[in-house]
């Protein structure tokens, strides 16, 4: 994995049990998207072939982010946060999905590779925020 995305420009944070926390330069977004495409596909057919009934949720969004060392006073590691992390984390995905910010961020090409998707609608409050 780490190598699929840092030749993509792309930087893994952290492990959490089974999944990773990433990100890409933003000058870099088709090559981070095709590197989450074959690294979907990789990961799909490791686990098939292990008998595993399982697959891969890759979910990405583009937007800001804030990142430095965290932690305690005497332990600190590198880790990104912010509403653009919090609103990949929340995404609805069975399997790899790109938030509307992100498509709009891919070349024409590689748009291509995509289609629209609509969750199903929800309701909210008439006074609650979007």
């Amino acid at each position: 994995m780490g190598d699929r995305i840092e030749n993509a420009g792309g930087k893994v944070v952290k492990f959490m049990g089974d999944s990773a926390l990433l990100f890409f330069s933003a000058d870099r977004v088709d090559e981070g998207v095709e590197a989450l495409i074959a690294l979907q596909e990789e990961g799909n057919a490791w686990l098939h072939d292990r008998g595993f009934a399982s697959r891969q949720i890759i979910k990405a969004h583009f937007g800001s982010l804030c990142c430095g060392l965290i932690g305690t006073r005497t332990e600190k590691r590198f880790d990104v946060f912010g509403q653009t992390v919090c609103i990949a984390a929340t995404m609805r995905s069975d399997g790899l999905a790109l938030s509307a910010q992100a498509f709009r961020k891919l070349s024409p090409a590689t748009r291509k590779a995509f289609k629209k998707h609509t969750p199903p609608v929800t309701y909210i409050p008439i006074g609650q925020r979007h």
